[in-house]
């Protein structure tokens, strides 16, 4: 990971902005269409984990393809093993540099690439969960979950705000921090989040209700992480997940749901971040554990 250039002066960590942010909507270049998208994504990455999951719930495993990366990275970026099915690639970079030869930033899961235009159409990948919501309702299974109704849509963006700011990216914050000051801030945004996030679930089954949202969904991929990979790696050791009542049980739950368990690989989880993030852990030992048992209670 290149993160000379996504650190502040003062320590703090700076993630890289989305490159390539066209939406696929109708009437635009890049219409809707069943077979002609595919996405990029690994299950070590949390946020191409949202969008396998979103896939997984609406139903739209025949409508648009995925091909998942190795987790181990290297300088080359994420490699496919055995090669792309649809592009023929061996490196994400390669379909990067085809859309974009002076790219110069890190390539990013998820990202959806369009085989009729042949161009990568999104890395933006707050709007490709909502994408697959909303452009491609009309393929949703006939029993799909509305993951973003519209009479939720400003409480829901609202709180999924919280949600990447003190939780999502507050632990790369902490975890790739350069200063005291910026582990310390960063640490005590996430632990409040978490706080509040307890107390919120403490009387509701969902963050929004009894209805699972895309606000479920984006808190879920860091939830997983969190005992295996942030507590220790990204130095988020003031509490574990496990020792939050109610986000505990709400996490079991959510891991019941097959397009949650189903897309979540702890072994490629810990893989990637020991043994890539090299920064953080030079001698890439994968730890052992934790030894948690993910039924629900």
């Amino acid at each position: 990971m290149k993160l000379e250039k996504e650190t502040s002066e003062t320590g703090r960590f700076v993630r890289q902005p989305n490159r390539f942010t066209t939406r696929i909507e109708a009437g635009g270049a890049h219409p809707p269409e069943p077979g002609r998208y595919r996405i990029y994504a690994s299950y070590a990455c949390p946020w191409a984990h949202r969008s396998l999951i979103v896939r997984e719930l609406l139903g739209l495993q025949d409508v648009i393809g995925v091909t998942i990366v190795d987790p181990i990275r290297d300088e080359r970026g994420w490699r496919i093993p055995g090669g792309d099915p649809v592009t023929g690639v061996e490196f994400l970079s390669e379909l990067y540099l085809a859309t974009d030869p002076d790219y110069q930033g890190r390539y990013t899961v998820p990202c959806v690439w369009d085989i009729t235009a042949k161009r990568l159409v999104t890395n933006d990948y707050p709007q490709i969960t909502l994408t697959l919501e909303t452009a491609f309702a009309p393929w949703h299974a006939e029993h799909a979950p509305d993951l973003y109704p519209e009479a939720l849509r400003a409480e829901i963006d609202a709180l999924n705000e919280v949600i990447f700011d003190g939780l999502n990216n507050g632990v790369y914050q902490a975890g790739f921090a350069r200063s005291q000051a910026a582990y310390d801030e960063a640490v005590t945004k996430v632990f409040a989040t978490l706080d509040m996030l307890e107390e919120r679930l403490s009387h509701r089954r969902r963050l929004h209700g009894d209805e699972l949202t895309e606000s479920d969904v984006r808190l879920y991929p860091t939830l997983a992480r969190f005992d295996a990979v942030y507590h220790s790696h990204f130095k988020c050791s003031v509490r574990r997940l496990i020792d939050y009542p109610a986000l505990w049980a709400y996490a079991r739950d959510l891991h019941a749901i097959p397009a949650f368990r189903d897309t979540t690989d702890f072994d490629q989880i810990k893989r990637h971040y020991f043994m890539t993030q090299t920064n953080i852990n030079p001698s890439g030992i994968v730890p052992r554990g934790p030894e948690i048992d993910w039924a629900p209670a």
